[in-house]
C-alpha cells in the first residue's frame, strides 16, 4: 500500500494552446480522463516542449480545477527523461509509467483504488480490464485510438486549407470500424434477446436517465434521447447500474432453437461496442477537434454519419459534459445524418493499406520443406556461432534468495532451466560491458535478468522495461529487498522508451518483440543479447514487414517467410525428434534472416544455441555488436 500513499507526478508535453484544446492532444485527452474521474490524486506538470514557452502561455482556464505546474525537459526525473510523455512517477522513486494508454489505466485504477464506490471508472477498462492494454504495435484498435487518430487530427488542425479538404484516412478507418458488427462476452444472450423483439415488433425500455446526467442538460436544452435500440439499452443501464433489460418474458422456443449464426449482429453503441471505455474518452477530444474545425470550414459531415452518432451519443453519458465543462470544450449538437453508401464507398477507398488489416491467409496448408529448399539451393541454410563460454555458470548458491529466478514464484524445475538460460545471458553481457555503462532489459517480466545483472554489475545502470504492471511491482519488490540502487523500472510499450543506452538484453522476446528490441538497439548503436520467442506470432505490423534481410527478400515471399515462423514454434519437448529438429532449423532460418537484417546496419551478429539446449524449446540467442 506505499504506492498508494505517496504522491504520484503526472508529467504531461505541452506544445502550444489551440481554441480550446492543449497540444499535443495526449495532453488534452489526460486532463479530459482526469476531469471525468474527478481526479485529484497527481500533482500535475506541463514539460514545455519548446525552449521559450514562459509561464505566460499557460492560461487559468486549462484543465477546469486542476492545479498545474511547469517544469523543463532537463529537470524531470532521471527515469522521465528517457520516456515519451505522458508519464507518471512516484515522488522521488525509480519506477515510472510512461505512454498514452498505461498512464491513462493507470490514473483510473487509482482513482478506484481511492474510492472504491466509483466502479463506474473501473468499469472504463472494459471486460476484464483489457481495454487498451495490447501494446499499439500488435494490436491495431490500440494504435488506431493512441496513435493514428491524435496524430491525424493534429495534422488536420495544422494543414493548410488546401491540404486539409479531404478527411483523414484514420478517421475513415473510425467511422468503418464503427459500422462492423459488435462482438461482446455473452452476446449471444444478447442476440437472441435482440431477435425476439425483432419478431414481436416491440421497442425495448429506454433506462430513465440518471439524475447527474439529467442535471447536466441546460435549462431550454431539447436534449435528444437516445433511438431505441435493444443495444443502447442495455449499454445505458450498464452506465447507470440499473437492471439490463430481459427479453419480452421468457425466450420463446423457436428463438432458443435458432443457430447462433442465424441471429441478429449487434450494432456499436460506443467505440468499442455496447459499451463505454475509456477509448471513447481518448476519442472524444480528438474528434471533438476535427468536427469543430470541419464546421469552421463549412465541411459536410454526410460521409461520417456513425462518427456523428458516436459523438452525440457519448454526451449522453452522465459525467461527460461536465468534464467538457471543466475543460472549456464546447461540446457541439450534430443533427442526425443518413449514411450516403456510395459517397462513403468512394472515400474509404482512400484508406491507405497500412492501414488495413493485412488480408494475406495466415493458416498455411503443407511443411516448411519447399521453403527450405528453396534457401538450401540458394546456399542458405541454418548456421550457429559456437557458444563462447559454454560452462560459464553463475554460483547461484551463494547468491540472495531475491537474485534467483525461484523468487519469481515457479517450480524447481523451471528455475533450475530459468538459471541455464540466464548463465548465457549474462555471460555474453559481462564480456560486453563496461563500468558507466546503460544496460536495457527490454520485455523483462519479473526482472530476472535485469535484476540478476544489477546486482552482479554494480558499476551499471540496470533500467527494466515492461508493459505489465503486476511483473514489474514483483520486480521492483525483488529489487528493494535487494537494496540495489543501480536500476530503474519503466511500465510502458517499448516505443515509448527513448533512452540512450548501451547494451540492449531480452529474454524470450515474443514474436515482433524481438524485432523492436533490435531496432532500438540499432538506433541507440547499442550491443544487443537477445533470446527470441513466439515465432508464430510473427506477422507483417505497421513498422516491420518480413522476411526482413535483402538476401531473403530476394528469395521468399512473406508467405513462405511465416511458413518458417509457423514452424519454428515446433520445437516443444513432447513432440518427435525429427519434427524437433526441424524447428530448429526453422528457428535458425528465421533468426538468420534477423541477423543479416541487423548487419545491414554495419553490425556483426553471431546466432549461438544457449547452452545445455534443453535449458528452452527456444534456444536461439544473438549477440550483436556494432
Amino acid at each position: 500500500m506505499k504506492d498508494s500513499v505517496a504522491e504520484e507526478h503526472l508529467y504531461l508535453a505541452f506544445s502550444h494552446q489551440y481554441r480550446d484544446s492543449i497540444f499535443p492532444l495526449h495532453t488534452s485527452i489526460s486532463l479530459f480522463l482526469l476531469s471525468y474521474c474527478d481526479c485529484k490524486l497527481f500533482k500535475v506538470f506541463l514539460v514545455p516542449t519548446g525552449e521559450d514557452v514562459g509561464d505566460q502561455c499557460v492560461t487559468e482556464n486549462l484543465a477546469g480545477d486542476l492545479e498545474i505546474h511547469l517544469i523543463s525537459r532537463c529537470q524531470l526525473p532521471v527515469v522521465v527523461q528517457s520516456c515519451s510523455l505522458p508519464a507518471v512517477v512516484v515522488k522521488d522513486d525509480k519506477f515510472c509509467r510512461a505512454g498514452l494508454s498505461v498512464v491513462l489505466r493507470h490514473i483510473i485504477q487509482k482513482t478506484f483504488e481511492a474510492d472504491p464506490s466509483k466502479k463506474d471508472v473501473l468499469e472504463l477498462l472494459g471486460f476484464k480490464k483489457t481495454c487498451l492494454k495490447a501494446c499499439a504495435e500488435v494490436s491495431q484498435w490500440t494504435r488506431l485510438c493512441e496513435i493514428s487518430i491524435p496524430l491525424a487530427v493534429e495534422r488536420f488542425l495544422t494543414a493548410s486549407p488546401e491540404h486539409c479538404r479531404a478527411i483523414p484516412p484514420d478517421i475513415l478507418l473510425l467511422e468503418r470500424k464503427l459500422g462492423e458488427p459488435v462482438r461482446v462476452h455473452n452476446d449471444d444472450k444478447i442476440r437472441r434477446q435482440k431477435l425476439q423483439q425483432q419478431k414481436a415488433g416491440a421497442k425495448p425500455a429506454m433506462p430513465v436517465l440518471g439524475k447527474e446526467a439529467a442535471e447536466e442538460s441546460k435549462p431550454g436544452e431539447v436534449r435528444e434521447h437516445p433511438p431505441s435500440s435493444l443495444e443502447l439499452s442495455v449499454a445505458f443501464s450498464k452506465l447507470l447500474a440499473q437492471e439490463a433489460p430481459d427479453a419480452i418474458s421468457r425466450e420463446a422456443p423457436h428463438i432458443r432453437r435458432t443457430k447462433t449464426s442465424d441471429l441478429p449482429l449487434l450494432d456499436h453503441v460506443f467505440a468499442e461496442g455496447l459499451y463505454f471505455t475509456v477509448a471513447d474518452l481518448v476519442l472524444l477530444p480528438c474528434i471533438h477537434q476535427f468536427l469543430v474545425s470541419s464546421k469552421k470550414q463549412g465541411k459536410n459531415l454526410v460521409n461520417l454519419p456513425l462518427i456523428s452518432s458516436w459523438y452525440r451519443r457519448v454526451q449522453e453519458v452522465p459525467g461527460v459534459k461536465k468534464a467538457a465543462g471543466k475543460c472549456n470544450m464546447e461540446l457541439l449538437q450534430l443533427p442526425e445524418l443518413m449514411s450516403a453508401p456510395e459517397e462513403q464507398l468512394q472515400d474509404s477507398s482512400s484508406v491507405p493499406d497500412e492501414l488495413e488489416e493485412d488480408n494475406e491467409d495466415s493458416h498455411f496448408i503443407g511443411g516448411p520443406r519447399p521453403t527450405m529448399t528453396k534457401l538450401m539451393e540458394n546456399g542458405i541454410e541454418a548456421k550457429f556461432s559456437p557458444h563462447p563460454c559454454p560452462s560459464w555458470t553463475l554460483d547461484w548458491t551463494s547468491l540472495p534468495p531475491a537474485v534467483s529466478p525461484g523468487e519469481g514464484k515457479m517450480s524447481r524445475d523451471r528455475a533450475l532451466r530459468k538459471q541455464q538460460q540466464l548463465n548465457n545471458l549474462v555471460a555474453a553481457v559481462t564480456k560486453l560491458a563496461k563500468p558507466g555503462d546503460v544496460i536495457v532489459d527490454f520485455c523483462s517480466g519479473g526482472g530476472h535478468v535485469g535484476i540478476v545483472l544489477a546486482y552482479m554489475m554494480p558499476s551499471c545502470q540496470v533500467i527494466l522495461i515492461e508493459n505489465k504492471e503486476l511483473s514489474l511491482i514483483r520486480a521492483k519488490d525483488r529489487s528493494d529487498e535487494l537494496g540495489l540502487n543501480n536500476i530503474g523500472f519503466i511500465q510502458a510499450n517499448l516505443d515509448y522508451f527513448n533512452g540512450t543506452f548501451n547494451i540492449g538484453v531480452a529474454l524470450h522476446a515474443c514474436g515482433v518483440a524481438t524485432d523492436m528490441v533490435i531496432e532500438h538497439c540499432l538506433r541507440a548503436r547499442a550491443a544487443f543479447v537477445i533470446s527470441p520467442c513466439c515465432y508464430g506470432f510473427i506477422q507483417n505490423t505497421v513498422k516491420f514487414k518480413y522476411p526482413r534481410s535483402h538476401q531473403f527478400k530476394e528469395i521468399l515471399s512473406y508467405k513462405e517467410h511465416m511458413i518458417l515462423c509457423r514452424f519454428a514454434d515446433q520445437t516443444a519437448v513432447q513432440l518427435p525428434p525429427e519434427r524437433r529438429l526441424i524447428g530448429k532449423q526453422c528457428m535458425g532460418l528465421v533468426d538468420l534472416d534477423r541477423a543479416w537484417a541487423a548487419e545491414e546496419h554495419n553490425y556483426s551478429v553471431q546466432v549461438i544455441s544457449m547452452e545445455p539446449e534443453s535449458c528452452s524449446p527456444k534456444n536461439n540467442m544473438f549477440v550483436g555488436i556494432p
